[in-house]
């Protein structure tokens, strides 16, 4: 049914649907892979293993990998890998744009040896909870979040803050301080257990191999928050740690209500604060104050987003529907004949097609919340905090997080918004169509230390939402992501030019641009990642040089011979 409604609007014949990755992440190019295969400790099984992340823009034909079954597994990797001049990959489920896991340019003979999480490292259990929150989970981290969120919810357990996807590793999304959107709405009071800023704020104890110079080897150490600086560090590593096990925090999980809407236009969600458009009620910010949890998907030359409004809901209201598992948007997992078609034609040339995709996007979405009865859910928070499938449009992303206080949020999405559609009207009007996607809106908590029921705690040391010394006003962050398909002419350039923008505009005033970790940034005009004074100096710089040092100081002691990292990291994390 919505398959007809949405090709029937658009004038657009059916077929076969596409699902999944497009022609750009779908293959992986075939190449030889020389060198035997390594002899790895612990009678552990070398198999090769091609690596594709998210968007197909970081791959590799093949590299030796193996699935480590216990923490003194990974410790013998490590004493090997250092004995042998290679280096150790954790790989979840390269859920992730960034080169973190591994660089584009790693040779095919390189000796980096991934280490599949997710097949033993999964063991997870209810551990006695510190006073001040209702429970606790230890959990080692190859678990995906949806397994991990799914045991807690069954024990009346739950988060505030999570991803939209739920095939995420535990492990990748400490790594990069994983981050859902949410504040206290008006009114509402603090919930122990809980954080309105990153997962990896939850942190109470981490379980890594680290070097221990006394045995002049790497060990499985345990590090426990409040008390030991190396959790602080790597609670937010990049990637430059191996953590084994995390025991985290939990709360009381209460149902939410998720209700979708695509009438407002974003003149209205993004106007600038104290105009007649704001005046109406109807912003960004003024869904915020009321529920706390909002997000907008505004699709490419659109002016209607998909606006959604998550609530704290104890109790079923009349006009909600139920729901008892997560991805509750099936337009959007399986994506659409017309908009596969389109997608087609975009990627084999006809890039000016994109204002016709933004409006396929809109009409599926519009089209589908209806007929799927998807416009008012409700039930256990973890079913309508995931609605992300691996199956979805594969497309890439810039990233990054916008720290700022509860009063200016408004300012800093209606500049961003004004600034981002003014780009885009120009470039359509000089016949160049750089982004096809959609921007992605979102607000969140930071990592304040006083939600963590551990004693002494410091916000982890790179979290992209730890609270800055010099404005103890930011007290939320504004994260802002614009997607288009990898392969768009003229993408990198017109990132760098919005990378350019929010830098030189939330400079640290009344609000301050970091760069989101798993996401592009430090954009030249024709790469991601390349920008050098952005990786070496505005990066650091955005944390305080004081805090980023003590970060890496800690990390490189950890790990001093470099066995966890790659190209790219060694360049940011030093």
């Amino acid at each position: 049914m919505l398959r007809a409604a949405a090709a029937g609007a658009l004038g657009i014949p059916l077929g076969a649907a596409t699902t999944g990755a497009t022609a750009a992440s779908a293959a992986v190019p075939a190449a030889a892979v020389s060198g035997a295969a390594p002899e790895l400790p612990a009678g552990l099984l070398p198999y090769l293993s091609p690596y594709i992340n998210w968007a197909g823009e970081i791959t590799h034909a093949g590299l030796w990998a193996c699935a480590p079954r216990t923490g003194q597994d990974l410790a013998d990797l490590a004493n090997w890998a250092w004995a042998n001049g290679w280096r150790l990959r954790a790989r979840g489920k390269s859920h992730n744009w960034s080169p973190l896991t591994i660089t584009s340019d790693t040779e095919h003979d390189a000796q980096v040896l991934l280490l599949d999480t997710t097949k033993h490292l999964t063991h997870m259990e209810l551990t006695t909870p510190p006073d001040g929150a209702p429970g606790a989970v230890r959990a080692q981290t190859g678990v995906t979040l949806e397994t991990l969120l799914a045991f807690l919810a069954d024990n009346g357990l739950g988060v505030t803050n999570t991803p939209a996807p739920g095939e995420l590793t535990l492990g990748g999304t400490l790594a990069i301080d994983a981050h859902g959107t949410s504040v206290p709405a008006d009114g509402e009071p603090a919930r122990p257990g809980h954080t309105y800023g990153s997962l990896s704020n939850l942190v109470l104890s981490l379980t890594a191999v680290v070097w221990d110079p006394d045995q002049d080897a790497y060990v499985v150490r345990t590090f426990r928050r409040g008390t030991d600086e190396e959790c602080e560090a790597l609670a937010a590593h990049l990637g430059r740690g191996l953590v084994v096990e995390a025991e985290i925090q939990v709360g009381e999980e209460i149902p939410l209500r998720c209700q979708s809407r695509v009438d407002l236009t974003a003149d209205e969600l993004f106007a600038a604060p104290g105009s007649a458009l704001a005046a109406r009620g109807n912003t960004f910010a003024d869904f915020m104050a009321e529920s706390g949890r909002v997000e907008t998907i505004w699709f490419a030359f659109t002016d209607r987003p998909w606006l959604k409004v998550w609530s704290l809901s104890p109790e079923r209201p009349l006009t909600s529907r139920q729901v008892y598992a997560p991805y509750n948007y099936p337009f959007s997992d399986v994506i659409p004949t017309p908009v596969s078609r389109l997608v087609g034609l975009l990627v084999g040339g006809s890039w000016h097609l994109a204002p016709v995709l933004g409006a396929a996007q809109y009409t599926v979405a519009a089209t589908g919340l209806t007929a799927t009865f998807a416009t008012d859910l409700w039930g256990p928070a973890y079913t309508l905090q995931f609605y992300l499938r691996p199956t979805t449009l594969r497309e890439t992303a810039n990233g990054y997080g916008i720290l700022t206080s509860r009063a200016d949020v408004q300012r800093v999405v209606s500049e961003f918004a004004a600034f981002y559609q003014e780009r885009l009207t120009a470039w359509a009007a000089a016949g160049r169509f750089p982004v096809n996607g959609q921007v992605e809106i979102r607000v969140s908590g930071l990592d304040q230390p006083d939600d963590s029921a551990a004693p002494g705690a410091r916000p982890p040391l790179l979290s992209v939402v730890r609270p800055h010394p010099d404005h103890p006003e930011f007290d939320c962050a504004v994260w802002v992501d614009v997607l288009t398909q990898p392969t768009s002419p003229g993408a990198h350039e017109f990132y760098q030019e919005l990378e350019d923008f929010l830098m030189s505009t939330f400079d640290g005033g009344y609000a301050l641009t970091r760069v989101e970790w798993s996401k592009g940034w430090g954009y030249t005009d024709t790469a991601a990642w390349a920008d050098e004074q952005v990786i070496e100096s505005a990066v650091p710089a955005s944390y305080g040089v004081g805090q980023w040092s003590e970060a890496v100081a800690i990390l490189d002691r950890l790990d001093p011979h470099g066995v966890f990292g790659n190209g790219f990291t060694d360049r940011l994390v030093r």
